[in-house]
């Protein structure tokens, strides 16, 4: 299952290079079904090989004009205000088992792993629907909406352990009018800052096992340096919906593992 585990791993910069997200809708699944980790660790471990592949993957779209600085740092800072008190403080003090009740037993692994699963779900349904980018005249609405859209992504990928590319780009796509590709480069540049800072949190927490992360990361920017050069022969909506379908498969598969596993 480990050999899977290292191959697979070039799929989490792949999907990072060709998406603009979705590498830690690979890498908890690796981390957790392949690797065997638990999901608290799994998550800390997927921020930091997805960060560093992301910031990798961001510099070749930044220098073809794909990644607008702007519009990262506006919907960046407040999520990583998020993220890291969700890392250091949130995180660490959900307990093991929350509850149960008679049979059921509501525990911090599917807690974690049931959220994301559920988010993914729902953020893959705007990738697929045909609907039109916001047009919104109202800067000061928009950056409103963009600055609250960061704050909430960021608790949500700190409590997932998530890079958080498959909220992040519908985000963009309908609050800010980018095109799909310039939000894929943006929302690389969001998910370095993002998942990095969030990592930083871990470091504080957990002790590391960095000779593993650094080799599933080295593998991962191997695939999103790929992944960066097969973007251009596709469309932007033939990537827009390429990433609501995976994204959804992804997600009910997650979910579906975690209920017969607890069950």
């Amino acid at each position: 299952m480990e050999i899977i585990g290292y191959v697979a791993s070039v799929g989490i910069g792949l999907i990072l290079g060709l998406l603009g997200g979705g590498g830690s809708i690979l890498s908890i699944p690796i981390l957790v079904y392949l690797f065997r980790m638990d999901p608290v660790t799994a998550s800390a471990y997927s921020l930091f090989i997805v960060g560093i592949t992301s910031l990798v993957g961001a510099v070749p779209k930044y220098k073809d004009h794909l990644v607008n600085l702007r519009t990262g740092f506006l919907f960046g800072i407040p999520s990583v205000i998020g993220i890291f008190a969700t890392r250091k403080w949130v995180v660490p003090a959900i307990p093991d088992v929350i509850f149960t009740a008679g049979s059921f037993m509501l525990s911090k692994r599917f807690l974690l792993l049931g959220i994301f699963a559920v988010l993914m779900i729902l953020a893959s349904f705007t990738m697929i629907r045909d609907r039109k980018e916001m047009e919104n005249n109202e800067d000061r609405i928009r950056h409103f909406l963009v600055v609250l859209e960061g704050t909430l992504i960021g608790f949500l990928t700190g409590l997932v352990g998530a890079g958080g590319g498959f909220l992040i780009i519908p985000a963009l796509v309908l609050l800010t009018g980018l095109s799909f590709k310039t939000a894929v480069g943006t929302s690389l540049f969001i998910i370095a800052i993002n998942s990095l800072t969030g990592f930083l949190g871990d470091v504080l927490n957990y002790t590391m096992d960095w000779t593993f992360l650094f080799s599933i990361t080295l593998l991962a920017v191997g695939g999103i340096l790929v992944g960066n050069r097969l973007a251009g022969a596709f469309s932007s909506r033939q990537l827009r919906k390429s990433f609501g379908w995976f994204v959804l498969l992804m997600g009910f598969y997650i979910l579906t593992r975690e209920l017969v596993f607890t069950a």
